[in-house]
């Protein structure tokens, strides 16, 4: 049994140490004037390889008024520089609610990014519409 243990902390702390993290944001204008309209839904991702990211973020505050998370994916289009394809998806009824998007990640300075991007539900709403926003994003990549 020690030696699993060992071997979980070594992989563990190996993965963690060779690592990139990003931590993101959306800009949302349907706060209030203060700090949350950029900390409402700030999330952190682990860069997987070169393409691929995963991650959590806080997601929008459900019925009960209990705060909700979202996983999210993107992927790195190879074709152009910067550009990527995401997904995004709430921890609960999440294969009803996905959203996916495309969207371009502009570097501005030391690992701060600029996301300009648009995202449109994977299905219809109760009046039958599927309308997507255009969203600007902020992400800081360590």
């Amino acid at each position: 049994m020690k030696k699993v243990l060992l071997t979980a902390v070594v992989t563990l702390s190996t993965l963690v140490a060779s690592a990139q993290f990003m931590v993101v944001t959306t800009y949302d204008g349907d706060q209030v004037e203060n700090a949350d309209k950029l900390t409402a839904n700030l999330g952190v991702g682990y860069v997987v390889n070169d393409d691929f990211t995963v991650g959590l973020a806080k997601g929008a505050v459900n019925a009960e008024g209990d705060d909700t998370y979202d996983l999210w994916a993107r992927y790195n289009l190879s074709m152009m520089e910067g550009a990527y394809v995401g997904l995004q998806m709430p921890t609960k009824d999440g294969s009803e609610n996905m959203s996916i998007g495309l969207g371009f990640s502009f570097n501005v300075w030391n690992g701060l990014y600029v996301e300009p991007n648009y995202t449109m539900p994977t299905s219809e709403d109760d009046n039958g519409d599927r309308e997507g926003s255009f969203n600007f994003g902020l992400s800081y990549r360590f």
